[in-house]
């Protein structure tokens, strides 16, 4: 009986990936600009046009998305401990990365890899191509559940605020890194991502970082995502073959 459950959650959310993905595809017969081809070169806007409506109204952000592009890395205010940590990290050449040790990226970090959002009208899945394959889920119509374990992509939340999808993230480990340079956080992490479809092809993320355990202030970081209108993304299996550990130097 559970394996027939289980078997008909896959198929229902397949069947949905692929309702949503092609009400994200382009229109038949338009001339299409943005990213193609060789996504990892790819760094212009993507398509303009209408956004996708669910049929609830809301904006459909599903679609498969290039690597987010930095706008505004903000300016973090840290506590000692942590501005300490992170010299030493930087200095060290990264040594020691849980991303390059194929491990979770964590929240909000993402890896330089084309991602996709299923989105439906009870859960939005983003699914990651680059390090471990991994995925996120954003539920809807609950609130975050008492004693959570703490976890690499903790628990999250979605929420509207008009036009704009409110995702609030609690419940995080503190093993990860969010960013190359080594920047830590603690259990106390609370992160707030606003994620809104500027037009049909464009996808913005205004990021707000909170973790009193680490920084004397909320950390807020600007950044885009351009849709990309061809490829899919790929399987990537970052323990299969992983030639980044010996390479990496540093004490």
């Amino acid at each position: 009986m559970k394996g027939t459950i289980v078997a008909a959650a896959l198929t229902w959310l397949v069947s949905s990936a692929m309702a949503q993905t092609k009400a994200a595809l382009p229109p038949p017969g338009g001339s299409i600009p943005g990213p193609q081809g060789n996504p990892m070169s790819a760094r212009r806007d993507g398509p303009a046009g209408p956004v996708p409506k669910m049929d609830d109204g809301k904006p459909d952000l599903s679609g498969l998305w290039f690597s987010p592009r930095t706008v505004d890395p903000g300016k973090p205010a840290m506590l000692p401990w942590a501005a300490a940590l992170t010299k030493e990290r930087t200095e060290n050449h990264s040594k020691g990365d849980p991303e390059s040790m194929c491990l979770p990226a964590g929240v909000p970090r993402m890896n330089p890899f084309p991602w996709k959002i299923v989105q439906t009208p009870s859960v939005l899945v983003m699914l990651f191509e680059g390090n471990i394959h991994s995925y996120r889920q954003v539920f809807f119509n609950r609130e975050h559940p008492k004693d959570l374990d703490p976890t690499w992509y903790g628990d999250s939340i979605g929420k509207w605020d008009g036009d704009t999808l409110v995702i609030d993230s609690i419940g995080f480990n503190d093993k990860f890194w969010f960013d190359f340079a080594g920047h830590p956080h603690t259990e106390q992490l609370h992160v707030i991502e606003r994620f809104r479809r500027r037009d049909y092809g464009n996808l913005d993320m205004d990021i707000t970082i909170e973790d009193p355990g680490a920084y004397t202030e909320p950390w807020k970081i600007k950044r885009t995502a351009p849709l990309m209108v061809k490829g899919e993304i790929q399987e990537y299996i970052c323990n299969e073959n992983n030639q980044d550990v010996e390479h990496i130097v540093g004490k």
